[in-house]
């Protein structure tokens, strides 16, 4: 029976609309369907519109026919093009030869040193002849369980055995500070902040094209130079406080912050107790093994009569300190999306700082200037007024109030006088000046010198007035004098920077940066160093020179170590 000519174009349209949109078999039951609505000759008729073969379309009408349930797939089970893991049964063990020894440090590992990507790792089995993609590298990837992973800060190193009674200890003897009113404050200095117009990861709201510039690399602004932040936090109020620095981190400005906090804050919140409990890191300026630490805070408990007692928190332990969930973590938040171009962005972001829970944050900046490498001997810290508790008393102490008898005391500040023990080197033969003209000397770069502090501290201020009087900062260990000391014998008599800092018990590094500065003194002055005829190579030839030209010289004294 022959289908008219009208009912095969109409086929023909309906297929041609409908057939992009449909997959193989889906095609192939629409086509039996409508041959076996046609009856006889049907098949040939809707091959012909379908443009299909006839043997399809009667596979077609027997699928229909057989009343089966819907496959849920495209293909038949076992259909279509074979894995590559089963065509090839190697691919797998080859793939996990290359990617599980890495994890567990193989260092044979071809890939061992390199990123295992799966173009890599797919180019490596390649090259050992498995031809395989790098999608199908990750897919097998995935079926055997791998991820892509970031690394996860949970190992703290090895952990102390006293770690935990540490901690009760600490918890133990908060409560009872707590219970009497005394002040229980947790203190650390975070990272420091880069001042200037330097690239933030962060991102902000701005318009299109219009990106802050930032500087190409992050090298310190020798202006305005960096920010260290050291922070107060006191658990009894959820108040935090946070000192700015400019200088350097050391236990100088660690102790100067806890003094600037007691008189500002502390004094007034806690104005009838006697005793501070400081929890402390186990390193960084506040380390438990700092000599400097105890001695400042010795000096601290004398000035404001409080007993001051330390804990640490054990090695390896810093982010159990409440200080960082507590304070930093907000106070990161809070920093601005853009360059910190300016020390008092730093100050006005975290003093803005505020939580729902109470959460209050005060601020401020320090421009002060601190001593890195400050030793103190044996003899010093025995005179130190530090109890050390029964519970590790290399953790646990306790600085009471008290004068001891290797304080310095109180009274004037000859900054243009030499150290005592160094003051026989003031001599021509080692200066090549008389006394008068070392004398004029001294006055011209001290004030030289006062001017230029000044200059820096109210360009820092940014032209503001200042807050303190002049003359308050903490003085270094070393006096202008006895820096020019050092400049005239390393620039005239040629001692190496190693042999002057051994001389002056300072860091060889702090011997560089203060010559350094004085020989720019001496180039504002209009003076120069005209070098000596027979140059030191270390401190044996200084005490044969000075003992040939006549010194005085004392008995050799070992620098102490800190």
């Amino acid at each position: 029976m022959a289908i008219p000519v009208e009912i095969q174009h109409s086929l023909a349209a309906k297929f041609r609309a409908v057939f992009p949109h449909l997959d193989e078999r889906q095609r192939r039951l629409l086509a039996g369907a409508e041959a076996r609505a046609l009856g006889r000759g049907g098949i040939r008729a809707v091959a012909k519109a379908a443009g299909m073969r006839e043997e399809t379309v009667s596979r077609g009408v027997a699928e229909v026919d057989s009343g089966q349930e819907p496959l849920g797939r495209t293909r038949r089970p076992g259909g279509g093009r074979k894995k590559a893991a089963d065509v090839n049964p190697d691919l797998r063990p080859a793939l996990m030869a290359l990617v599980e020894p890495d994890v567990r440090g193989d260092p044979m590992s071809p890939l061992r040193w390199t990123t295992e990507s799966t173009r890599k790792l797919a180019d490596e089995l390649t090259q050992a002849g498995h031809k395989v993609a790098a999608d199908t590298v990750g897919d097998l990837l995935r079926e055997e369980g791998f991820s892509l992973r970031g690394n996860v800060k949970t190992s703290e190193g090895s952990q102390h055995p006293d770690r935990h009674a540490q901690f009760h200890y600490i918890n133990e003897l908060a409560k009872q500070y707590q219970a009497t009113v005394d002040p229980v404050v947790n203190v650390e200095t975070k990272k420091e902040e880069l001042v200037g117009q330097y690239n933030n990861t962060d991102r902000q709201w701005r318009r299109k094209a219009e990106p802050v510039e930032v500087q190409t690399h992050d090298f310190p602004d020798q202006d305005l130079g960096k920010d260290i932040l050291y922070g107060i936090y006191d658990l009894a109020v959820n108040t935090g406080w946070v000192g700015v620095g400019t200088d350097h981190d050391s236990a100088a400005f660690a102790v100067a912050c806890l003094r600037r906090w007691w008189d500002a804050v502390g004094r007034t919140a806690y104005p009838h107790s006697g005793r501070l409990l400081v929890i402390a890191d186990a390193g960084g300026a506040g380390d438990f093994r700092t000599r400097a630490w105890k001695a400042e805070l010795a000096a601290l408990a004398v000035e404001t009569g409080v007993e001051i007692t330390v804990c640490h928190v054990p090695p390896g332990s810093y982010k159990c300190n409440k200080i960082e969930d507590r304070l930093y973590s907000w106070i990161t938040m809070n920093l601005p999306r853009r360059p910190l171009f300016r020390h008092e962005v730093v100050v006005n972001s975290m003093a803005a700082t505020a939580t729902r829970a109470g959460l209050t944050v005060a601020a401020e900046l320090h421009t002060d200037t601190y001593v890195t490498g400050v030793r103190v001997s044996d003899e010093q810290m025995d005179a130190l007024p530090l109890g050390r508790h029964e519970w590790h008393g290399d953790w646990n102490y306790t600085l009471h109030p008290k004068a001891h008898p290797r304080m310095p005391v109180a009274g004037p500040d000859h900054f243009d006088q030499p150290n005592p023990d160094i003051a026989w080197l003031c001599h021509p033969a080692v200066t090549g000046l008389t006394a008068p003209q070392w004398h004029a000397l001294i006055g011209t770069i001290t004030t030289l010198q006062q001017e230029q502090r000044e200059a820096e501290l109210d360009k820092r201020r940014a032209h503001r007035p200042r807050k303190t009087r002049s003359g308050t900062a903490r003085r270094p260990s070393l006096t202008l004098a006895d820096r020019l000391l050092a400049t005239v014998l390393h620039h005239r008599l040629a001692l190496p920077h190693v042999a002057v800092a051994a001389l002056f018990s300072i860091r060889p590094e702090t011997s560089n940066r203060w010559i350094r500065d004085t020989r720019r003194l001496l180039q504002q002055a209009g003076r120069t160093i005209q070098p000596a005829d027979t140059p030191l190579s270390g401190l044996d030839d200084l005490y044969d020179f000075a003992t040939t030209a006549g010194l005085a010289v004392p008995p050799r004294i070992t620098p102490a170590s800190g």
